[in-house]
């Protein structure tokens, strides 16, 4: 096994702070497992701070970077130009947030115990609140699937005082895109929720055990073969998680964002200062590839320090995949990946959902190997598209999303 260390020296500019950032890096060579590098100009920034209890970082384009602040019922926003400014008062404790399809923020609102969506009026809309005539618990974390639904964790810790738990379990819901609540599953302590890139696997940890565990996805509304991914070593609460571009599953608890593959092997860690407790993550800015992360009463920004050697150039090249673009869903910006074995004549095109030809994005012959194509949603609306590669022993589709 090798270990890669990188220590940044403590910088101060201005009101952000570099810190210094430990990040290891293991793979056995035997396996040829994708090896790791360390991105040497990694850095640590804390871009705000003096939040009680920052939670929920969600990235969008039009709004920049908002997160929670649970006990000082708030929303913020960030962005470079202005830092950090209030976004919205009296949120009711808005945990976990997320967009919808059409671009409508989605709120954990624990103060009302119920999953809200704010409206571009300014008005709310619960989407759920009971079930089986009772009370949520805390509705915390959450993800929206690109079929619309909203899945959440449901765990019955921070009920409002004066208010009793009505319900006996903690639970992992599905709101259909009609808006039928779905118990899914029980957990002890769900938290943290997210889709591998696919979104055939979804991922939830039980926070008090630090433990994630992984589901299989069954016709966008259940989840099957429950499995233990990954302990993680360490005393504290598992809390917020995403997956990247690959699938690993970057996972906040204790002082440390933990890297998990979709394998369940630690690639590695990012650390933060010490005596501080991470809370959640999230991707974010114009390429979606800054890790945005809530922890004490600040919120950091890394770009990811581990970067993978492009696993398409170790493999053998002897067949024709297409990659899930990434980001999903996306705006403005998003990449179709897909490798060739031999030179081909190869045709990428964009359809709608009635199958109507929109963009031709490739038409032409390329050589053998990996290739990458940035998609711009220019002109095109918000909704459910489809990427169609093709070649002469060759075809296949995938599901792609513009969210505005």
């Amino acid at each position: 096994m090798i270990c890669f260390l990188i220590y940044k020296i403590l910088k101060l500019r201005n009101v952000i702070k570099i810190f210094p950032v430990l990040v290891i890096s293991i793979f056995p060579f035997s396996k040829l497992f994708p090896q790791f590098i360390i991105d040497k100009d990694t850095g640590l920034e804390e871009i705000a701070n003096n939040i009680l209890q920052p939670e929920g970082p969600v990235w969008n384009i039009n709004n920049g970077l908002l997160f929670s602040d649970i006990k000082g019922n708030k929303i913020y926003k960030w962005t470079k130009e202005n830092g950090k400014d209030i976004f919205l008062n009296n949120s009711d404790s808005t945990n976990g947030l997320t967009y919808d399809l059409d671009g409508r923020l989605i709120a954990g609102q624990m103060g009302k115990r119920r999953i809200v969506r704010f409206n571009k009026d300014g008005t709310q809309t619960s989407l759920a609140d009971h079930y089986n005539n009772k009370k949520l618990n805390c509705p915390n974390d959450l993800v929206i699937k690109s079929d619309g639904s909203i899945f959440f964790t449901d765990p019955d810790f921070n009920i409002p005082a004066g208010q009793q738990k009505e319900l006996s379990f903690n639970g992992i819901y599905r709101i259909s895109p009609k808006g039928i609540l779905q118990l899914i599953e029980t957990l002890a302590l769900p938290n943290g929720i997210c889709f591998s890139p696919d979104e055939t696997k979804l991922y939830v940890n039980d926070s008090q055990a630090h433990k994630i565990y992984v589901w299989d996805v069954v016709d966008d509304s259940i989840i099957v073969n429950k499995k233990l991914l990954f302990t993680i070593p360490v005393f504290g609460y598992a809390d917020g998680m995403k997956t990247d571009s690959i699938g690993n599953i970057y996972c906040t608890c204790s002082n440390a964002v933990w890297i998990i593959s979709p394998s369940g092997e630690q690639l590695g860690k990012i650390n933060l200062p010490e005596n501080v407790s991470a809370s959640n993550c999230a991707w974010g800015e114009s390429d979606k590839k800054t890790l945005f992360i809530t922890a004490g009463k600040s919120v950091y920004k890394i770009k990811p320090a581990i970067t993978k050697i492009d696993e398409h150039k170790l493999s053998n090249n002897n067949k024709f995949v297409l990659y899930q673009n990434y980001p999903n869903p996306f705006n403005p910006i998003t990449n179709i990946d897909f490798e060739i074995p031999e030179q081909s004549f190869v045709s990428l095109k964009l359809f709608n959902v009635l199958g109507e030809e929109i963009k031709i994005l490739k038409n032409g012959i390329l050589q053998s190997g990996y290739h990458s194509v940035t998609v711009n949603s220019d002109g095109l609306s918000s909704g459910v598209y489809f990427y169609r590669v093709e070649s002469e022993n060759f075809t296949e589709s995938k599901k792609i999303i513009i969210n505005k």
